[in-house]
């Protein structure tokens, strides 16, 4: 009878250090996928940024210097 106790304190304690392991895990990969989506959205806006400034300098060129580079691509 001891010896069962013995392995089922085992199993328990086996058990809980991997819900205490798992639980970090967790903690890490959702502090991760916060910083993956921060970045995201950063790189996000930075392209946009260059579009609009894209936009902007293609607005401001010359028409004849426009559609010449149209015709030779």
């Amino acid at each position: 009878m001891d010896a069962d106790l013995k392995r089922l304190e085992d199993k328990i304690n086996k058990l809980v250090s991997w819900c205490t392991s798992l639980r970090e895990e967790n903690a890490q990969l959702r502090n991760d996928l916060c910083q993956a989506q921060q970045n995201s959205d950063t790189l996000k806006n930075n392209m946009l940024l260059a579009s609009q400034k894209l936009e902007v300098l293609l607005a401001t060129m010359p028409a004849d210097l426009t559609s010449s580079d149209e015709e030779t691509l």
